[in-house]
């Protein structure tokens, strides 16, 4: 007999393992999770060309630094982590939604439901 009490729901303070297996199973099959996901991952895309400069002259310090990159680099690496935190923030990927509802739309699967 397990002395953890696994699979027993009922004890105060312990998290049915069951509920949250299929919680999350649902949110990674979900249509529009993908089709978020999809769109997240093209935003993110675009904030990486948008920060193309700052990841090129970032390449350039490194191989011209070797181990001494992190100490050599530190400023552009600063400059590349300010860039994307403000092309690819989550508020800017929430307000990119809301601009796109019908991108969203569009790119969401529907299940056929029978007629």
């Amino acid at each position: 007999m397990s002395q953890s009490g696994e699979g027993k729901p009922g004890k105060p303070g312990q998290v049915d393992r069951a509920q949250v297996k299929d919680d999350g199973r649902d949110a990674r099959l979900s249509f529009r999770k993908f089709a978020e996901h999809k769109m997240k991952r093209e935003f993110k895309e675009e904030a990486i060309k948008k920060c193309d400069v700052h990841l090129k002259n970032f390449g350039q310090c490194a191989q011209e630094s070797g181990l001494l990159v992190v100490f050599k680099c530190r400023e552009l690496n600063k400059k590349i982590n300010e860039c994307m935190t403000e092309h690819n923030s989550p508020e800017k990927f929430e307000a990119f939604l809301k601009a796109n509802p019908s991108e969203l739309e569009k790119r969401t699967l529907r299940s056929k439901t029978p007629k």
